[in-house]
């Protein structure tokens, strides 16, 4: 929902999870709402008030996913900011993406605002036309844990 959320009067903090499986995977997520509709993505949300950012990654993956994170490590951040046709800031997220690897047998579920998903091969990626700071999340998260 975006409520609330448009033309904000600062930043809100959006985190992402950057989900990796073995032999060289990572979980994708088609968006179901606004901002972004349609576009594949990492799984995640809004944090809110009260949580801590890794309690929003645990949440955001489990919500979306059906998944458990494990071992949570911080590998990239990144502002995502949309104007409307007069250039006022219509969204504006700092985005705080988490990674962690998810075990071979884990069964993943599209649910919430994820509309699908899928365990996406590292060199298949060219074709979800991801936005190039997701890609620069899963190249650190890569980097972070190496399968």
């Amino acid at each position: 929902m975006t409520a609330g959320r448009e033309y904000p009067t600062r930043p809100i903090v959006g985190i992402g999870i950057v989900a990796l499986r073995r032999p060289g995977h990572v979980l994708l997520v088609r968006r179901g709402r606004a901002p972004n509709a349609g576009a594949w993505s990492l799984p995640g949300g809004t944090q809110e008030l009260g949580e801590t950012a890794e309690d929003c990654a645990r949440r955001e993956l489990r919500e979306e996913t059906g998944l458990e994170a494990n071992a949570l490590h911080l590998c990239a951040a990144a502002d995502s900011i949309h104007r409307d046709p007069d250039g006022r800031v219509r969204f504006h997220y700092t985005i705080l993406d988490y990674c962690t690897l998810i075990g071979d047998g884990a069964v993943a579920t599209a649910a919430d605002d994820a509309a699908e998903l899928t365990w996406a091969a590292f060199d298949a990626l060219d074709t979800f036309d991801l936005w190039r700071e997701v890609r620069r999340a899963i190249d650190a998260a890569r980097q972070l844990l190496p399968l």
